[in-house]
C-alpha cells in the first residue's frame, strides 16, 4: 500500500500534467509572439522579453514533470522541494500576470494613441512604410496608420476597399487612387489582433498561479501523509525491538 492516499496522488498528477498542456499553450503563445517581434522592436519595446516567454515555458514543462516524479515517488524531501518551488510559483506568475497587463494597456496606447504627428514620424522609416503598404494593409484591410490622410495626396491600392462587409468610405476627390477605400486605420487594426496576444496570457498566467496555490495546498496534505506513514512504521519498529523480536 502507497503511503499517500491513491484519489489525492491522482488528483496531484492530474494537476501537473495540466500544467504541462498550458506549459506547451504557452511556448505556441511564444511562437505568435516571436512572428511579430519586428512590429514590436519598432513601437520601441524590448525584443529580448520574448526570450523570457520561452524560459518561462521551458521551465513550467520541466517543473511539471517534477511533480510528476515527486507524486510517483512519494518521498518527503522530493515534495518538499516541489512545495518550495509552488511557492515561488505562484509569486512568479502573479508578478508575470500583473506586468503583462500593465504591457497590454502600454501597447493600447501605442496602437489607439496614433496621432498624425506620431503616424508621420513612423511613416518617415521606408521601411516601415513598405511594411504598412504591402503587409499591414493587405492582411488587416486597412489604410494608413493614424488615418488614410498619412499617405497625403496619394493613396496606395492596398487601401482599396471592394467588400461591402467593411466600412469603406470615398477618397478625398484631390487624391490619386482606389475609389473606395478602407476607413479604419492599421493602428487600429493591429489592436484587434494584437489585443489577444495579451488576453490570453494574462488568463494563463492567473489561472496558473491559482492552480500553483492549489497544488501547494495538495502537496503540503501529501507530505504529511508521508509523514505520518513513515512514522507509524518507525514507531512499530521501535516497538518490536523493545518486545525482543
Amino acid at each position: 500500500m502507497g503511503k499517500i492516499n491513491g484519489c489525492l496522488k491522482c488528483l496531484f498528477i492530474f494537476f501537473n500534467v495540466l500544467f504541462v498542456l498550458l506549459g506547451i499553450l504557452v511556448v505556441v503563445a511564444a511562437v505568435k509572439v516571436q512572428q511579430f517581434a519586428d512590429v514590436l522592436s519598432l513601437l520601441g519595446l524590448p525584443s529580448g522579453w520574448t526570450a523570457w516567454l520561452w524560459l518561462f515555458a521551458i521551465g513550467m514543462l520541466l517543473i511539471s514533470v517534477f511533480g510528476i516524479v515527486a507524486g510517483c515517488l512519494e518521498r518527503e524531501i522530493v515534495l518538499k522541494v516541489f512545495a518550495g518551488i509552488m511557492i515561488l510559483g505562484v509569486l512568479i506568475m502573479l508578478i508575470i500576470g500583473i506586468i503583462i497587463a500593465a504591457k497590454r494597456n502600454q501597447m493600447k496606447n501605442y496602437f489607439m494613441g496614433y496621432s498624425d504627428d506620431l503616424s508621420q514620424n513612423y511613416m518617415s522609416d521606408e521601411a516601415f512604410k513598405d511594411k504598412v503598404k504591402s503587409d499591414w494593409q493587405v492582411q488587416w484591410k486597412c489604410c494608413g496608420v493614424a488615418s488614410y490622410k498619412d499617405w497625403g495626396n496619394d493613396i496606395p491600392d492596398t487601401c482599396e476597399c471592394r467588400s461591402s462587409a467593411f466600412d469603406c468610405i470615398d477618397k478625398p476627390a484631390d487624391a490619386t487612387g482606389p475609389a473606395r477605400i478602407y476607413k479604419q486605420s492599421c493602428g487600429t487594426s493591429a489592436w484587434d489582433l494584437f489585443d489577444w496576444l495579451f488576453k490570453i496570457p494574462m488568463g494563463v498566467f492567473f489561472t496558473l498561479a491559482s492552480t500553483a496555490l492549489l497544488g501547494l495546498l495538495v502537496s503540503l496534505l501529501m507530505i504529511r501523509m508521508v509523514r505520518r506513514h513513515d512514522g507509524g512504521t518507525g514507531g512499530q519498529s521501535i516497538a518490536m525491538k523493545g518486545s525482543g523480536y
